[in-house]
């Protein structure tokens, strides 16, 4: 049976074909070599055998190891090709039968390895997600993949310049914003944002801007306040309420910048009574689903939904083929934490061989039938030189270990035969007398 090494099954598939063809080449050189041996050898005992009559045990075996290795010879070619190229009858019984070989070989993967109940044992001894975890974990394996996951990215970035995709997603996105109830998200937000201080300093800020716009827009407010004054006012009392009025709304913002003011405890008041009411008012609840509505309704939102995929069009883009390569990066990093996830959980990582064994056995097994009919038909379109050569390449070097001992072996029953029948004839006269 032919074996092939484990340092053989590590080489590419060319280099594999290379080292096999270049072992057939020397199995067919030797058994070749010692045919001609066994001649050189028969030559020379049958020309001295007169001489020294005990060389005709070395002729017999020579002449009997020719006779074996040439049988054999013919036998081993005519497995696979006619021999010297004579179409003799029964020859090169492998092409003949190609069609035969290649059912005969689907039926067996079928019944024999694809068959539920094979399926099912071997699934239960594969896991999956162990194997998974080692080659996640594994230094540079995750880059790799990463790197040529990232590569994909840009031909899909590509699908989004079509009108098509654009409008599925802007409707998809739509659409699960109209699924997405808006109360609970608003009171999370809200929620989050007020714990952190993040609305009394939005706040601040509203109040630093609105004074700086003030300063800013002093003269504007001057000329609004005489615009609007009577006729016969004089210029000088409209200066002086402008500056009035200006000077008491900026000494109000300044009043509310300080930390001690009472509105900062009013305002997280009401923000509390809205979280309370979004939480559990219905009337709140549907007034928010309305505005929402409304919001998703605008031709607006439509425009912003686009703007919103293009944003990530093209920052996916940069990140899939610009320096930074966050694409690949993020892959890696997802990767290695799924592979430390499972190498870690034995809830998961019987999960994920459950799911490979179910997967494998629901895809694999109803299709065996089909599978066994490609396998045939696969090999059934071979040229007859490809089927020979990937035979030969298989298994040849063991048929040449067929020519070798059929040689030796040919030469060792061909000398007992010459060794019975010289005693047959030594012992002849003494049984006549």
């Amino acid at each position: 049976m032919t074996t092939i090494e484990p340092a053989a099954l590590a080489l590419p598939p060319p280099e594999r074909a290379v080292r096999q063809r270049r072992e057939l080449r020397r199995m067919r050189g030797l058994a070749t070599l010692l045919l001609l041996a066994m001649a050189i050898v028969f030559v020379a005992a049958s020309l001295f055998e007169p001489r020294w009559p005990e060389l005709g045990y070395v002729r017999a075996f020579a002449e009997a190891s020719m006779v074996g290795a040439c049988a054999d010879w013919f036998a081993v070619v005519a497995l696979l090709r006619h021999p010297l190229g004579i179409p003799i009858p029964h020859t090169a019984i492998v092409p003949r039968n190609k069609a035969r070989i290649g059912d005969t070989i689907g039926a067996f993967i079928c019944n024999n390895f694809l068959a539920p109940p094979v399926v099912a044992a071997r699934l239960q001894t594969i896991d999956v997600a162990g194997w998974w975890a080692r080659r996640l974990t594994a230094p540079g394996t995750a880059a790799a993949l990463a790197r040529g996951s990232a590569e994909f990215v840009v031909p899909l970035i590509e699908l989004l310049d079509h009108d098509s995709v654009r409008r599925f997603l802007r409707e998809a996105t739509r659409r699960g914003l109209e699924a997405a109830p808006v109360a609970p998200i608003a009171v999370g937000v809200l929620a989050l944002l007020r714990n952190n201080g993040q609305l009394v300093a939005l706040a601040e800020r509203l109040i630093e801007y609105a004074d700086d716009a003030l300063v800013r827009n002093q003269d504007l407010l001057r000329d609004k306040v005489s615009e609007q004054s009577s006729w016969w006012v004089p210029k000088w009392l409209d200066e002086k309420i402008a500056h009035r009025l200006l000077t008491g709304v900026r000494g109000t913002l300044s009043d509310l910048r300080d930390p001690d003011h009472a509105w900062r405890g009013h305002f997280n008041g009401w923000v509390d009574a809205l979280i309370e009411r979004l939480t559990s008012d219905p009337a709140a609840i549907a007034a928010a689903e309305r505005l929402k509505a409304e919001l998703l309704a605008h031709p607006a939102m439509a425009d912003g939904i686009d703007r919103l995929w293009r944003v990530i069009e093209a920052r996916l883009r940069e990140g899939a083929t610009g320096e930074d390569g966050f694409v690949a990066l993020g892959l890696e990093r997802a990767l290695l934490a799924f592979g430390g996830w499972l190498e870690t959980d034995p809830a998961v990582r019987a999960l994920v061989n459950r799911w490979s064994a179910r997967t494998i056995e629901s895809t694999v097994v109803p299709h065996r039938s089909e599978i066994g009919n490609f396998i045939a038909g696969v090999v059934r379109h071979w040229e007859d030189r490809t089927l020979i050569e990937k035979i030969e390449l298989q298994v040849g070097k063991d048929l040449q270990y067929i020519r070798i001992n059929g040689t030796l072996v040919g030469g060792l029953v061909g000398l007992l035969i010459y060794v019975a029948t010289r005693l047959a004839t030594d012992l002849t006269p003494l049984l006549q007398r």
